[in-house]
């Protein structure tokens, strides 16, 4: 089976795929992740999860290379990792009572052929009313400083939602696994055959 590289050096994606019994290189591609002026959230993730593939494609040219990218979008305004627990307050304070819209944008690049695929990935959360307490809490227990959003999804963080919807709840975490695994099958690589592991 053609390698699998993860252009990301992000532990919760390289979990993720992991669970689709794929074993993967993770590799990040240290590019400028900055937001051009002008540049909406669906067009910034696009940008990056195409140019993070391409820019190991060079070192990589036999390789199928997941390139991905997240943000929150919250009234128009784009939110990132907090990277601290001051800022993380601060979004969760703001989030409270309202809703946000997760964008993951997802490039498969076989690097053999420069064949590309893309696809945006949304979701949505609608938060609770959140206490100053229970936020305090929520952030000592889990500490989500390195997530968009500042929440884990897939631990006590699903507890600060009135609802979710969309239709990959892995969008949450930054990598739509249903989408990879579609894109996966277009360049014959089958998770349910019990070839995948490499």
């Amino acid at each position: 089976m053609i390698p699998i590289i993860l252009a990301s050096q992000s532990r919760y994606r390289r979990q993720l795929i992991e669970k689709l019994g794929i074993n993967v290189i993770s590799q990040p591609s240290n590019i400028d992740e900055s937001r051009k002026p002008d540049e909406t959230p669906e067009q910034l993730v696009k940008r990056l999860a195409i140019t993070k593939a391409r820019t190991l494609s060079k070192e990589f040219s036999h390789h199928l290379i997941v390139g991905c990218d997240q943000v929150a979008d919250f009234n128009g305004e784009i939110i990132t990792k907090p990277g601290d627990h001051e800022g993380a307050v601060k979004q969760l304070t703001a989030a409270s009572e309202k809703t946000m819209t997760f964008l993951t944008g997802l490039c498969l690049l076989n690097s053999s052929n420069n064949l590309e695929q893309y696809q945006l990935c949304r979701y949505e959360v609608k938060f609770r009313s959140l206490s100053q307490p229970q936020i305090e809490n929520y952030l000592r227990r889990e500490q989500p400083y390195d997530c968009a959003g500042s929440f884990k999804s897939e631990g006590l963080g699903i507890s600060l939602f009135e609802y979710i919807r969309g239709d990959d709840p892995n969008v949450l975490v930054g990598l739509p696994l249903i989408a990879l695994t579609h894109m996966l099958a277009n360049e014959g690589v089958d998770v349910l055959s019990g070839d995948v592991e490499s």
